[in-house]
């Protein structure tokens, strides 16, 4: 039974209090906010009366506890939040961004509770920035950021739903700002021979600058991934050599397996011979100078490619006017550090490599991430493959040529077709034993004449007359028609 009682004495002016047992047996103290005894005790009565409701299973306990987290301030989740990203392993880059853009959308919208986030405020969020000029890119990062925490506040139980679920993030294909190029391998020959061997920039000589270049392009590491390698990551001596990222270095905090060529491998060998074990195997400059270091250094092998062809004005006038080296090309796409990483993925796809192996040295999460940034540079096969599939259909599917007033070169209208779909089995793989070796073919592949020359008449059956079935003539297993008297 609950009690309702004043502190303090009945004299006092204070509100009432009331005690009961919960659901769990644990007897509970609040206060009822009313002077009103009468009140107090109804309140009290209802708690009591919940509680045993709970306690019988009628209520479920567990929506008392979402219920009191989505009133929770919107603050304490959001700090609940940031810890959850922490202890994931996420970088502080990546945690602090994301905690950013979430305060960002709850201050525009007023969101005050979790219980008070909806998909209009933050849609509105996305369209005021959209008008303000942000591109749909960085759109597109404060949505995601805000879609992940009300996905978390419902595992975690503190929401019934996920209200943002059926929120739309912008395309950032539409509104691309930074466009990156990639080197040619014409390009990279000329970096290499035009560069001038001077003083070293930012902190690195010419030679380790194009190492650093050369084993960017080849493993497509990020630039942060490779300022993180030490000399005992690389291991040169396998078979075949290897760089290993350790995953607490990877954006993906996964581990990572680079191969390198044996050039690359013995120019990193000579690199490291007079550095100590445990040490950074490159010494980068600032993160946001490396892409300074990169630019300046093709700008500087651009100006001597120029230069080469000073005594031929017409040759320097096209070269000035070309897209070679340039920083920044004339369809504004830029060069960056990260754009060598660009560089691997499109030599990889124009060297023929599979999809699936290119996903791997990239690194991406989904195939389909691959195809959608290096897809159009695969190799195309639709051509071969429509004249394959026109060349099993011959020209009868339309008619006869000859009827057509036309003519086949090479003999009659069923040889061309012949000759079409002969040519088609060619092509075509061959998916049997059989076909590896025609020289041991057996001596029914020795004559090479239709289905219908193979004498499959000699041996035919003679035709029946009237007389062999009392059906008159008729060939049937059928014994009301072979004697009619049943």
């Amino acid at each position: 039974m609950a009690s309702v009682y004043k502190r303090g004495g009945k004299r006092s002016k204070g509100n009432y209090y009331y005690s009961f047992v919960d659901h769990t047996g644990k007897r509970v103290t609040r206060s009822a906010k009313t002077t009103d005894k009468a009140t107090a005790e109804r309140i009290a009565a209802k708690q009591e009366a919940d509680a045993a409701l709970r306690k019988e299973g009628v209520i479920d306990p567990s929506e008392d506890h979402r219920r009191r987290q989505a009133m929770a301030p919107i603050d304490n989740a959001i700090t609940e939040y940031q810890t959850r990203l922490v202890s994931a392993g996420n970088t502080q880059k990546h945690v602090l961004s994301t905690i950013g853009f979430i305060q960002r959308i709850c201050a525009d919208a007023e969101f005050v509770t979790p219980s008070g986030i909806n998909a209009v405020g933050v849609s509105r969020y996305a369209s005021h920035q959209l008008e303000a000029g942000a591109a749909c890119r960085t759109v597109q990062a404060h949505l995601a950021a805000m879609k992940s925490f009300t996905k978390w506040l419902h595992q975690e139980g503190k929401l019934s739903s996920d209200v943002l679920a059926s929120l739309k993030k912008p395309n950032p294909e539409t509104d691309r700002r930074l466009l990156r190029r990639f080197l040619t391998p014409a390009e990279w020959s000329a970096l290499c021979e035009h560069l001038p061997d001077g003083r070293p920039r930012y902190g690195m000589t010419r030679g380790e600058r194009l190492l650093l270049y050369r084993m960017a392009i080849q493993t497509g590491l990020r630039a942060n991934e490779i300022r993180c390698l030490q000399t005992t990551d690389l291991h040169l001596e396998a078979n075949p050599p290897y760089v290993l990222c350790k995953a607490g270095t990877t954006k993906n905090r996964r581990e990572a397996r680079q191969y390198l060529d044996v050039l690359l491998a013995r120019c990193l060998r000579e690199h490291i011979g007079t550095v100590p074990a445990g040490v950074p195997v490159f010494k980068l400059p600032h993160e946001s100078n490396v892409a300074r270091m990169l630019r300046a250094d093709v700008e500087t092998a651009r100006e001597a490619w120029v230069e080469r062809r000073a005594n031929d004005p017409e040759e320097q006038r096209v070269r000035v006017e070309s897209d070679f080296l340039l920083a920044i090309n004339h369809a504004g796409e830029r060069l960056d550090f990260h754009a060598l990483r660009h560089t691997c993925g499109v030599w990889l796809a124009q060297t023929g490599a599979h999809p699936k192996t290119v996903q791997q040295v990239m690194r991406h999460s989904t195939i389909t991430l691959t195809m959608d940034t290096y897809g159009h540079l695969f190799p195309g096969q639709e051509a071969d493959s429509i004249d394959r599939l026109g060349g099993i259909f011959g020209d009868g599917a339309f008619g006869n040529p000859a009827d057509r007033g036309g003519s086949v070169k090479g003999g009659s209208p069923r040889e061309a077709q012949r000759k079409l779909q002969r040519a088609a089995r060619d092509r075509a793989p061959c998916r049997t034993k059989g076909c590896e070796n025609p020289s041991k073919a057996g001596p029914f592949d020795q004559r090479q004449e239709p289905l219908g020359n193979r004498g499959l008449c000699d041996n035919r059956r003679q035709e029946a007359t009237g007389c062999e079935s009392s059906g008159g003539g008729t060939r049937t297993p059928d014994t009301r028609i072979m004697i009619p008297l049943l």
